[in-house]
Parts: C-alpha cells; sequence; structure tokens
C-alpha cells in the first residue's frame, strides 16, 4: 500500500467534508472513467514515450485536471495554481507533491489542443450520453429545444486591434449582447442534453431547430422564438399531426380581452412552459454551478469544443439528481 505524506494524513484526518470534497467525490463515482479512456486512448493519446524526451502524463490524468478546468471554469495557470492550493483537487487528481509536481499550464495547454484537434470532446460527449442511454436516463419520448447567449470580450484593447471576427452582437428585449449562441436539445423527460450546436449570437434559434432534433422524437417543444419550427422539420403548417408545440405570443395573448377562452389560453401556455422549463436546467449547470457566463477562447470551434465538455459533465450532474429523485420516491 502507498504511504500517504504528512499532509495528506492531515487533510484526512480533518472533521468536515468540505463542498469541494463532496462534489469531487460524486464526480469521481459517476464518470465513466473506463469508458472514456478506452474511447480516446486507441488512435490519438500516446501510451508510452519514444526514445527520447520524458514520458507521456497518463490519459487518465489528464483527463481529470480537464474536468477540474471544466468544473471551476479556471484558465491552464490558474488550474496549476490551484491544484498546488488544494489538497482535495490534488487526492482527484491523484498527485502527491512529496513526489511529483503538477503538470503545468502548457502541458494542460496542449492537451487541450489535441482535444479540439481531433474532436475528442465531441466523442466525450457521445460516449457520456452512451453511458446514460445504457442507464435508461434518455427516453427518446420528445425533445425540448432552446438557445443561450454565451458574452465574448467586446474590447478592441488587443494586438489585432479588434473583436472576434467570429462573434456578433444581438438584441434581446432591449439589452444587445455580444458573443456566441449555445443551442441545444434536451431529453423531454430527463431533461439530459443529447444535441449541442455552437453559431454566432445573431443566428435565429429557429433557423437551428432541425439539428437539434431526434428522428424519432414524437414531440418537439419550444418557446415563441421557434414559430414556424414545424415547416422546418418538413411538416405542413398547422397539420393536425404536427409534432411541435410551441408557444404562443405573449402580446397576443395580453390584447385579448378578458373571458373564459383567455383564461383557458393562459392555462394552455403555463402547461407548455412547466414542460420547456427542463431545458433550462442544463443552462444553469452550466452557467451557475460551473461558472461558465463568457467564452474564454477566441473562434467559435475552440469554444464549442468546450462546449461539448461542458454539457457531457452537466448530464451527470442532472442525471445524479435523477437517480436522487427516483431514489426518494421508491423510499417513501
Amino acid at each position: 500500500m502507498k504511504q500517504i505524506s504528512f499532509a495528506q494524513a492531515e487533510h484526512q484526518n480533518k472533521k468536515k467534508v468540505t463542498r469541494r470534497e463532496r462534489f469531487l467525490a460524486q464526480m469521481d463515482a459517476l464518470v465513466p472513467w473506463q469508458r472514456l479512456i478506452d474511447a480516446l486512448s486507441s488512435s490519438y493519446y500516446p501510451n508510452s514515450a519514444g526514445k527520447r524526451g520524458r514520458p507521456p502524463i497518463g490519459l487518465a490524468r489528464m483527463l481529470r485536471i480537464y474536468f477540474l478546468q471544466q468544473w471551476y471554469a479556471l484558465a491552464d495557470e490558474a488550474l496549476e495554481d490551484a491544484i498546488y492550493d488544494s489538497q482535495a483537487m490534488r487526492d482527484f487528481v491523484g498527485i502527491d507533491l512529496a513526489i511529483e509536481s503538477v503538470p503545468d499550464a502548457t502541458t494542460l495547454l496542449r492537451f487541450r489542443h489535441l482535444l479540439e484537434k481531433h474532436t475528442l470532446t465531441q466523442r466525450i460527449f457521445e460516449e457520456i450520453n452512451a453511458s446514460l442511454v445504457e442507464q435508461g436516463l434518455f427516453m427518446r419520448e420528445g425533445t425540448i429545444v432552446d438557445a443561450t447567449i454565451i458574452a465574448a470580450a467586446p474590447s478592441t484593447k488587443n494586438k489585432a486591434k479588434q473583436r472576434d471576427p467570429e462573434m456578433t452582437q444581438t438584441r434581446k428585449g432591449n439589452q444587445w449582447y455580444f458573443g456566441m449562441k449555445a443551442h441545444i436539445g434536451v431529453d423531454a423527460v430527463t431533461g439530459l442534453t443529447h444535441t449541442v450546436v455552437a453559431t454566432s449570437a445573431n443566428v435565429a434559434d429557429v433557423t437551428m431547430a432541425e439539428h437539434l432534433v431526434r428522428d424519432d422524437d414524437k414531440r418537439v417543444h419550444a418557446d415563441a422564438g421557434y414559430i414556424g419550427m414545424d415547416k422546418r422539420l418538413g411538416e405542413e403548417k398547422d397539420a393536425e399531426d404536427s409534432r411541435c408545440c410551441i408557444a404562443a405570443k405573449r402580446g397576443g395573448i395580453k390584447k385579448m380581452e378578458e373571458s373564459p377562452m383567455k383564461e383557458l389560453l393562459l392555462k394552455i401556455e403555463r402547461t407548455k412552459a412547466s414542460i420547456r422549463a427542463k431545458v433550462e436546467h442544463p443552462f444553469h449547470v452550466i452557467k451557475n454551478i460551473f461558472g461558465y457566463r463568457k467564452v474564454r477562447y477566441k473562434g467559435l470551434a475552440k469554444n464549442q469544443a468546450q462546449l461539448f465538455s461542458l454539457f457531457a459533465l452537466a448530464n451527470l450532474v442532472l442525471a445524479k439528481r435523477c437517480k436522487d429523485r427516483v431514489d426518494g420516491v421508491s423510499a417513501s
């Protein structure tokens, strides 16, 4: 058995379990590590060193470090410092400072570039979802589509003296935003994300609908920004067998005079909204729990690669909540 250091022993003997330790322990149990390692190691990640140079850091360790970066919204240099500072993070990664050092920021940068170059973050997203499918957490009964704006730096105080050319500005209500959009399709029953697409911010939500819907979805739920979606999905307008369930525009209902018909329409719209609410949960996880509120990289390709990782990890958080609810119902 490996001997632990004095710092590790002191950390293990403390009485309080911190939120970070609890969260990392939960994620350690939920992430299908071996599945991801098998999927990524075969073609793209070196398993051994050549005749010269130091041996590469193991894929399992680099994946753990990369996931820490997504969970805590850290830059490469900040992540390196955070691992040095946090015993909980070092335990999660499996680093003992008495015998080894933390991989430097350049190593983290190269690993991230490797994932981006070979679209491996999309593979991570697919493998995690495949694991959740095997657990019965994708019902394939319907999809909810929506999009959120992710802000980008509007400043031109940089070397190129310009904003990111792949980011654009758009208006929402009376407010203008500059950045990109994350379009997602989520399972209507569990709220787990099955499709992710990144575009510039000025792309209309409805234009991406066909890319977010699964072929066998029985129903597609969307807000009023997706009016006209039925035509883009190859359906006739106002068809009786349409699978599209789109919210009505608020302005039209407000203009109606008070009547039983208006009350009925309001109840119908509240029911639609209660179904669509599940699509907000993944956005809440990546923005409020993972702290992803602004794009970190330049260009859509790099940011979409990160979105695949973020929504894959968000699915694990939401899947745990689903399981906890089921266990709670069973216990009662």
